[in-house]
């Protein structure tokens, strides 16, 4: 399997000027930085112990910034570099302020990339986030005798049936961890298939995660929303917004002054949003739409990427789309850590662990009809939502899953 690993990835280095120049013209790579991906380096490795993090994309670097802001406060350790694949996560890196950390972009995974990135940077332990397998890495970071670990790990069942079909690969790539914390036991349980030894639980570590700079919404658009009454449909998928717009026409029956907010998950779908709901009379206003919101809006339409967070600040009752339809749920940790109270349907499987850990803190509740989420919200409604009594609950979780973690790595970190 390594074999053919190998002859893919090279058949890649050979026709990734075409591949680059293509990302570039998209914006998808860093126009004075690619060179990076070839380990041509643009930052300067300080004498002395080094940490090495690496994670996909934003997600999974803001996971870890707690985590690594502690971590700046060890005398042992020099330096942390942190490596992603996307333009996105070095932007918003770019703008935590950090004291021992650097990033650079991680390296194509050829024998000879990875053996030149090691060469260079020489890692004390090198940190790979979620669900990160890169093989020629991982071989050549065993060569060196460097300790290889794996952080909030994340194994869904589609990813784990994937691999069983390659398992004597995954076991032999597994294999190599030193160390792996899982996100969840159902995680814990496949990387234990995997081939994984030292496996342990703690918790995940996207309940200490840091936010990135928001889009803030003008003063104008909060006063308004601050004189409704205001839940939130967000990341729903096909079939959730008109649900949700059937418990808004619901709910106006009591609440003359009731505004449904609405993100859908992919805004590309909108056009055909409008036209369901506009089935249904309701007044709608679109986000991109320069025009004033109307006393009279019924569905405050959010027609952008990259809003969710504003709206959950000022929101406090959200339903999470994904979970009615048959996709498996959306992360219910974002919108938890604001305060808010969660409402979801019965398919979150992807994500079950955390809804139940929620459920236990009264953060979250199961709706499975219009019936019952008019039933929620209106309960919601009628109570006086304690925000930061739920924002203490989940710090206080946070707190401890990021003082474990530290724990577990500094334990290796010392170790050398």
């Amino acid at each position: 399997m390594l074999i053919i690993y190998r002859l893919a990835i090279n058949i890649v280095i050979f026709f990734s000027p075409i591949i680059i120049l293509i990302r570039i013209l998209k914006k998808k790579e860093d126009l004075t930085r690619w060179r990076e991906k070839f380990s041509i380096f643009t930052k300067k490795k300080t004498k002395g112990k080094l940490i090495w993090f690496h994670g996909a994309s934003v997600g999974e670097i803001l996971s870890v910034i707690p985590l690594i802001k502690k971590l700046e406060n060890n005398n042992k350790i020099k330096q942390i570099l942190i490596t992603s694949n996307t333009v996105t996560s070095a932007n918003v890196l770019n703008k935590i302020k950090l004291k021992k950390t650097i990033h650079q972009f991680f390296p194509i995974d050829t024998n000879y990339h990875s053996k030149k990135f090691l060469n260079y940077w020489k890692p004390s332990i090198a940190i790979f986030i979620d669900s990160e397998i890169w093989p020629n890495m991982f071989l050549n970071i065993k060569k060196a005798k460097i300790t290889l670990a794996l952080l909030n790990g994340r194994i869904t069942k589609k990813t784990f049936t994937r691999w069983k079909k390659i398992i004597s690969s995954a076991k032999y790539l597994f294999g190599k961890f030193d160390i792996c914390l899982s996100a969840s036991i159902k995680s814990k349980k496949y990387l234990k298939s995997l081939g994984a030894k030292n496996i342990k639980y703690i918790g995940n570590l996207k309940f200490t995660q840091i936010e990135k700079e928001e889009i803030h919404l003008t003063d104008e658009l909060k006063k308004k929303i601050s004189l409704k009454k205001v839940w939130c449909a967000s990341s729903t998928h096909k079939g959730e917004e008109i649900l949700c717009a059937k418990v808004h026409k619901k709910l106006k029956g009591k609440h003359k002054n009731l505004l449904t907010i609405m993100i859908p998950r992919h805004v590309e779908r909108t056009k055909d949003i409008l036209k369901d709901l506009s089935k249904l009379k309701l007044n709608v206003h679109l986000h991109s739409s320069k025009q004033k919101i109307n006393s009279n809006t019924d569905i405050y339409l959010v027609d952008a990427y990259g809003m969710t967070k504003s709206f959950f600040k000022i929101c406090n009752t959200i339903f999470l789309g994904g979970s009615i339809i048959e996709h498996g749920g959306q992360n219910p940790i974002e919108p938890s850590r604001y305060g808010c109270k969660v409402l979801h349907g019965k398919n979150i499987w992807n994500f079950s662990e955390i809804y139940s850990l929620l459920k236990k803190n009264n953060v979250s509740i199961k709706v499975n009809n219009v019936n019952q989420m008019c039933k929620e919200i209106n309960s919601i409604f009628s109570q006086k939502l304690n925000v930061n009594h739920i924002k203490s609950k989940i710090d206080t979780l946070g707190n401890k899953i990021l003082h474990s973690t530290l724990s577990e790595i500094n334990y290796y970190i010392n170790k050398k």
